[in-house]
Order: C-alpha cells, then structure tokens, then sequence
C-alpha cells in the first residue's frame, strides 16, 4: 500500500528541464550572433569518482548547443600540473567556462587550486573572490547548489523577507553560501554546524528547513516545524538491506518527514538535478558577458 504525503514535493528534476529549456534558447541566440559558448573541465585521474558526472556533464551540454571539452590529467597530477592548466585556460580566449572535479590528489590544495580560477570564468563560482561578491550583493557567478536551494524555496511561493530559516552545515561552497543569499532575501537566518547544542530545538523554529551535512537521515520529524519547507541537500550512498543494492538518500528522513512539512525535495531528484541545471546557466551567463 503507498504511503500518503502531506507534503508537496519539490521536484527538482522538473524545475531543472524547465530552466534547461530557457538555456537553450539562450545558447541559440548566442550562436545566432556567432558567439561561443563553451565549458572546460579539468579532471584528475581516469578513475576519479567525478568520471561518470564528467561524461553525463558533457552530455548534457551538447544537447543545449554548449561545447564540452574535457582535460583529463593523470592521476599523480600536481599542483603545478593542475595549475598550469588552469592558467592556459584562463588565457585562452575561446574558453568561456572552466570548472575543476573533485576531488582533486591528496596533498594538492583544493582552495588554491580554485582560487586560480578566472572570477569571470569561474561557473562553479568557488574561487574565494566569487564567493566574496556574494557576501556584498554582486550575483555575479555564485556556487551553483546555492542558486538550486534558493529557486527551489522560491518556488514554493514563500515569501523570504522577515521568515526564520534555518541551515544545517556551514561548509564554504553550500552553506554559507546558502545563507548569505537567504539573508540577501532579507529572510532571519539562523546558521548551524556539527557543534551547534540542542540542534532540534533550533531546527524546529525554521518557516524553511535546508540541511546540508551528508549525514543520511539527521533531519527526523520531530526537528521539523510543521507546515515547513524543507529542502535536502545531502547525498549519500548506503546499501539497501532488502536488497543489497547501493541507493542515494539524503540528510531528510523523507517519509517521517513527509508527514509533518508543508514541501520536502527529494534526493535523488531535487537539489542535485537543479544544481546541474544552475552550473549551465552559469556558463550562459558567463558566455554572455565575456
């Protein structure tokens, strides 16, 4: 017999085609005017975990009309190595997007690998600086799950100024950037981390829920305010035990939960999908103003 939600879904995977549809339009009308659009990545390591993200990425470039071009680096790659590629793509003129998989070799120094990205090229947008013109109100290219979690809680309907929202995870590319654009939406932002005391009776004051620890199941029902929106940006592998299979679920406990929010997102299927469909709008944008 199903199990009956209270809560709407937020479906990730719709909103995600919707703005790739408008992406697409907009590549066209670049290309109509004989522009570029194109997207480079640096990939470390033939066996990285990023190697199935990087050929479903190219994949879903080429069917919005943007060029992929993939540079894959050995796996004992230094950070030279790694840094002397993104420096020849930060100087070539054709290149109009460049993003780094993680995660990059042990000993190699992942902010100062990004923080070499070019600001205007930069579609993860992780270099320091980027990230910088978000706590100052510049939109310019900002982390790409951060937009997803904002649009998706937009698409509630809710109305962010003057609402509590509460965030779970600090982390330098999702929740603090998360936060900030929350408190840009003039929305009460309270930020928590993995020394935060009496998290539950924190969580439960949040008009909008977003966790974002990786910790499967942390959020049960009784953190939730009821009639809340709650958006899941955890993603973590565990093993079915009726079936012995590896599935994805988040930091939510999605049925429970269901039954107390007014909007959960799922994983897989929410943040993940729009985070995708941001890191290409990206690209467009930064196509357009190069």
């Amino acid at each position: 017999m199903a199990v009956t939600h209270k809560a709407k879904l937020i479906d990730g995977r719709a909103m995600a085609a919707r703005a790739k549809q408008e992406i697409a339009a907009r590549v066209h009308r670049l290309q109509a005017e004989s522009r570029s659009v194109r997207l480079d990545a640096v990939l470390v390591g033939a066996d990285s975990p990023a190697s199935i993200y990087a050929r479903n990425q190219g994949k879903g470039c080429r069917e919005l009309g943007i060029e992929y071009v993939l540079h894959r680096l050995p796996a004992d790659a230094t950070h030279e190595d790694i840094a002397g590629r993104i420096l020849l793509l930060n100087a070539d003129h054709k290149v109009n997007a460049i993003m780094v998989h993680l995660p990059l070799p042990e000993g190699v120094d992942t902010e100062r690998i990004q923080s070499l990205l070019d600001v205007a090229k930069d579609v993860e947008g992780v270099n320091p600086a980027n990230i910088g013109r978000v706590v100052y109100g510049r939109r310019s290219l900002v982390p790409c799950t951060a937009l997803a979690v904002l649009e998706m809680i937009e698409s509630t309907g809710i109305k962010l100024a003057g609402t509590r929202c509460v965030c779970v995870g600090a982390s330098n590319i999702v929740g603090k950037p998360i936060a900030i654009l929350l408190m840009q939406a003039e929305a009460t932002v309270i930020s928590t981390n993995k020394y935060t005391a009496q998290l539950a009776d924190l969580t439960r004051t949040g008009d909008v829920l977003v966790s974002a620890t990786g910790v499967p199941g942390v959020i049960r029902a009784p953190m939730v305010k009821p009639g809340a929106v709650v958006i899941d940006v955890g993603m973590a592998p565990i093993t079915d035990p009726g079936t012995g299979r590896d599935r994805l679920v988040g930091d939510v406990a999605f049925d429970e939960v269901c039954e107390v929010a007014a909007f959960v997102s799922p994983v897989p299927g929410g943040v993940g999908a729009m985070t995708v469909a941001m890191l290409l709008r990206n690209t467009v944008d930064s196509s357009s103003r190069q």
